[in-house]
């Protein structure tokens, strides 16, 4: 079964994000979905073939958690975003587990935000436990480098040049900013409320 590329044309108008920076990206992400198809193809076609284990296979199977992770990220990456953004529950599960997590809110977000500060290219993802429903913030410097296993995605802020240097230049903490008022707080709501209740 292929993987699609999603739309995320409702972006486009978000303050703080030029149209023209957001398509660039979508052509990115797009071709993370084309590669994740091709080697997809190419490493079943490969084991079909018997030759599962030869150095072409190794490699491709190297590569394909880049290509799989770079359209997955960017996707949890658009879909937290909203223009014109929304405001946090206060009240909500999630709110408690953050203050249950750094002491407070207000601790989460400077945390957050000094993670999406640091020097490098990466993403910066705050992770859910499954098992105790901690919450981290992650510095992800590759796709496929530096992800916490079993724990879930709730909120993703892409830090490599291309998401903010066209319309920032080096002002990644003016991005940041940006990043926080276009946050789509009722989608990461959903995501730990399904998987606080898929532990239960």
């Amino acid at each position: 079964m292929a993987y699609e590329a999603k739309n995320f044309d409702s972006l486009l108008g978000t303050a703080g994000f030029s149209d023209n920076l957001f398509k660039n990206h979508f052509t990115l992400y797009q071709g993370y979905v084309a590669n994740t198809n091709k080697l997809a193809d190419a490493l079943a076609a490969i084991t079909k073939d018997g030759k599962a284990g030869t150095p072409e296979y190794n490699e491709m199977k190297r590569r394909f958690g880049w290509e799989f992770n770079g359209m997955r990220l960017h996707e949890l990456y658009f879909d937290n975003l909203e223009k014109g953004g929304t405001k946090l529950d206060m009240d909500s599960d999630f709110f408690k587990a953050l203050a249950a997590s750094f002491g407070s809110y207000e601790n989460w977000e400077k945390d957050f935000k000094a993670v999406g500060s640091m020097r490098g290219i990466g993403w910066v993802v705050l992770y859910m436990d499954t098992v105790t429903e901690r919450l981290f913030n992650v510095w992800v410097n590759e796709h496929d480098v530096g992800h916490l296993a079993g724990c879930a995605s709730l909120l993703v802020m892409d830090v490599f040049e291309h998401a903010f240097m066209p319309d920032y230049g080096l002002k990644r903490a003016d991005y940041v900013e940006t990043f926080f008022k276009a946050i789509d707080w009722p989608l990461v709501l959903e995501r730990f409320d399904f998987q606080a209740a898929a532990k239960e």
